[in-house]
C-alpha cells in the first residue's frame, strides 16, 4: 500500500514539474525559438484600448527590436491565469508570427528585467502612426 502511495506522489510531481519547464531568456531567445528569423512587420496592440499599430518600415522595426530584444524575462512563481492585458505584440517573419503580451509568453507568465512596458509604451505613443 505504501508503495503505491509513493507511485502516485512520484507521478503527480512529476507531472507538476513538467508543467514548469519555463526559464529565463530573452525576447530573441523566445522569437527565435520560434523560427523568426528576420522580422517584417511588427503590430503592436493597446490592451487598454484595443487600438494597434502596424510596423513596416525596417527602420522603426531595428529601433524597437533593438530597445527590447536584450530584456529578459523570468518566470514569476505564481502562473493562475489572469484576465486583461496592457500591450500585445506580434513579430512576423513573412507567414510565420511570434505573439506575446509584456507578461505573458506561450501561456507561462513572466516578469521583464528591465521593465518592458514604459519601454513600450513611450515607443507605441512616440510612433507616428495612424492607430487602428
Amino acid at each position: 500500500m505504501k508503495k503505491w502511495m509513493f507511485q502516485i506522489l512520484f507521478v503527480i510531481l512529476f507531472l507538476l514539474s513538467a508543467c514548469t519547464i519555463a526559464k529565463t531568456q530573452t525576447l530573441v531567445g523566445f522569437y527565435r525559438d520560434a523560427k523568426i528569423e528576420k522580422v517584417d512587420k511588427v503590430i503592436i496592440q493597446d490592451g487598454s484600448t484595443g487600438y494597434s499599430k502596424t510596423i513596416t518600415k525596417q527602420e522603426q522595426i531595428g529601433e524597437l527590436l533593438n530597445l527590447i530584444k536584450d530584456i529578459e524575462f523570468i518566470p514569476q512563481d505564481n502562473q493562475e491565469k489572469r484576465v486583461g492585458w496592457r500591450y500585445g505584440i506580434a513579430l512576423f517573419d513573412g507567414e510565420k508570427e511570434f505573439i506575446f503580451t509584456l507578461s505573458e509568453i506561450d501561456n507561462t507568465y513572466y516578469d521583464s528585467n528591465p521593465d518592458i512596458y514604459p519601454i513600450v509604451e513611450n515607443y507605441y505613443k512616440q510612433l507616428d502612426i495612424v492607430e487602428k
